[in-house]
């Protein structure tokens, strides 16, 4: 179990941990695509009946930091790579997609689960 958790961060541990435990089924952590495609890094790739959450985890100071962080360029950056995820795992082509995020904020590790944070019009 230890090797399964090896390149995750604490909070990303946290938040998977919490998003198990409300029903989501992991899929990938930090599933990476190559530089210069303007895609990036996508923190957890969850699954949770016919939808796929694209999950980003942020901390800052407060909640409300964290969540400013992710701004509209990280959230481009994390569409574009959801992209390559569903191009690259065809028979997930037909499910729902959604864009979460999971902010914690210093001294707490208590997350905030942002549902559908962003959308992609």
């Amino acid at each position: 179990m230890a090797k399964k958790f090896k390149n995750i961060h604490f909070t990303e541990k946290i938040a998977l941990f919490y998003l198990r435990c409300k029903g989501y089924r992991l899929l990938k952590k930090n599933f990476t695509v190559k530089n210069g495609t303007g895609a990036g890094e996508i923190d957890l790739v969850m699954k949770k009946g016919k939808t796929i959450i694209f999950i980003e985890v942020k901390k800052r100071k407060t909640y409300l930091q964290a969540a400013e962080a992710i701004d509209m360029n990280n959230q481009l950056r994390v569409v574009k790579s959801s992209a390559v995820f569903l191009k690259k795992y065809p028979h997930f082509q037909n499910f729902n997609v959604r864009y979460d995020a999971v902010l914690f904020k210093d001294k707490s590790f208590w997350p905030k689960h942002l549902k559908d944070a962003w959308r992609v019009l």
